[in-house]
């Protein structure tokens, strides 16, 4: 054990796989990607590597201790949203920071984090969705009847979103589609009698869709300078955006 109370036979190799490891649930976690450079390099700083380097896109982690040591990379396929394991890593390296752990000890940490499921059940996320769409529905000044079958109709549409990410593996198909239901019922339950302003409807209903992480993230991306993520979430975002308008015009074009 070294002054720094890391073991010395602890490999560059094994440093550079527990810097890409906490990136990687950081990334897949909904992190920034500024943020996500920062954890890594004061990592292998804290490692004895202070010239660490690391450059991160929305899709790729490319990392080295040194500018003679070849770059690792590693492939993002899917993201999502779990800050809780971005609180996590967090933690975990501020400890390794402070010494107060060791690099095995936060190697075995982080496959506890990665490993961890972390998401709320299902009917969980569906619920929080439609009570989101109602209260969006009366803050976007809906009456209470307008509030009431977007309670039901922003679940359904969470929940198509949820079930068509599973079986279509084609990018913003499930916004769009999701949008296009959300539409329909909004349209039929003003026909009806059960709401009384489509537009109030619709505008709470599509709210639990909305990509507000992936712009926030965008934006704090581009401030902090990191261009090239900052641009491509910012076009992730507004694809997303797009094909949930696209749902929604069609059925206002339709009827």
């Amino acid at each position: 054990m070294d002054s720094t109370g890391h073991s010395n036979n602890t490999s560059i190799h094994e440093i550079i796989d527990l810097c890409l490891l906490a990136g990687k649930i950081m990334l897949q976690s909904g992190a920034e990607t500024y943020r996500v450079e920062d954890t890594m390099t004061r990592m292998a700083a804290s490692l004895g590597f202070p010239g660490a380097h690391s450059y991160v896109t929305p899709t790729v982690i490319m990392f080295t201790t040194s500018r003679i040591e070849p770059v690792k990379l590693f492939r993002i396929a899917e993201r999502t949203t779990d800050l809780q394991k971005v609180s996590e890593v967090n933690d975990i390296s501020r400890r390794l920071s402070e010494r107060q752990i060791t690099a095995a000890e936060a190697r075995e940490r982080l496959g506890e984090v990665d490993d961890a499921a972390h998401a709320y059940p299902i009917w969980l996320q569906i619920a929080a969705a439609a009570l989101t769409g109602a209260c969006f529905t009366v803050m976007f000044k809906g009456s209470l009847w307008d509030a009431l079958p977007a309670l039901f109709i922003s679940g359904l549409g969470y929940g198509a979103v949820i079930y068509l990410h599973r079986i279509v593996q084609v990018r913003f198909f499930a916004e769009f589609s999701a949008a296009f239901i959300v539409g329909l019922l909004a349209f039929y339950s003003v026909q009806v009698g059960l709401g009384q302003e489509m537009d109030k409807i619709i505008i709470g209903s599509v709210m639990p869709l909305v990509p507000g992480l992936l712009i926030t993230n965008a934006v704090r991306d581009l401030m902090a300078g990191h261009l090239v993520s900052g641009l491509s979430k910012g076009a992730d975002a507004f694809l997303t955006a797009f094909a949930i308008g696209t749902g929604i015009g069609l059925v206002l074009s339709l009827f």
